[in-house]
């Protein structure tokens, strides 16, 4: 699956429509997001079954303030609408790859358990 556009319309509906998304926050003057583009293009060829989404953090600036977007590149991993990962810097492809692989591999029942015990413990 080629990757997809992503703005302040569709960026929370992407998110939370289910399944692993990828999103790769960048931007055209951005040396190392040119480099990492084709390494997050070639992923998003490789696993049809997730979403790869990008957001030019130029074009949707109230997007990227509202996700704490102060890095470029930044890539975040969601599944089943839970945040998972987000951490800026180019990822070379082997490191990308095992990112997914780590997605893939998390009980989701345990991660939301975990979660709702952080809550829990917070509102106390």
């Amino acid at each position: 699956m080629a990757t997809q556009t992503l703005t302040a319309d569709n960026f929370q509906k992407t998110v939370e429509d289910g399944g692993i998304v990828l999103i790769d926050f960048w931007a055209d003057w951005c040396g190392p997001c040119k480099q990492f583009g084709p390494v997050y293009e070639a992923a998003s060829a490789e696993h049809e079954d997730i979403v790869f989404g990008k957001v030019d953090t130029d074009a949707q600036q109230e997007l990227a303030g509202a996700l704490n977007i102060s890095s470029i590149p930044t890539v975040m991993a969601f599944r089943d609408g839970v945040l998972l990962h987000g951490q800026p810097g180019a990822m070379p492809a082997p490191m990308l790859s095992d990112l997914i692989q780590q997605v893939r591999d998390l009980d989701m029942d345990d991660v939301r358990r975990k979660i709702a015990e952080q809550e829990q413990s917070s509102d106390s």
